[in-house]
């Protein structure tokens, strides 16, 4: 009973050694966030965006409660 218990105790902190992003994965993430926020202020800030979103606050600003 006592190996069983160890060699599962070894198996599972075998595998938390191995959990987490490493480096490389941070560095693809922030680059990947990057350039998604890019975009995303490129599509808010255009023309068609940018003019919904000022419609949509002077109706809300105008509203009679």
């Amino acid at each position: 009973m006592l190996m069983k218990v160890r060699t599962w105790w070894r198996a599972l902190r075998d595998v938390r050694r191995d959990a987490g992003m490493t480096t490389a994965e941070y560095a693809v993430g922030t680059i990947a966030a990057c350039g998604f926020g890019a975009v995303l202020y490129k599509v808010v800030t255009s023309g068609a965006v940018s003019a919904a979103l000022e419609s949509v606050i002077g109706r809300a600003l105008d509203a009679q409660f």
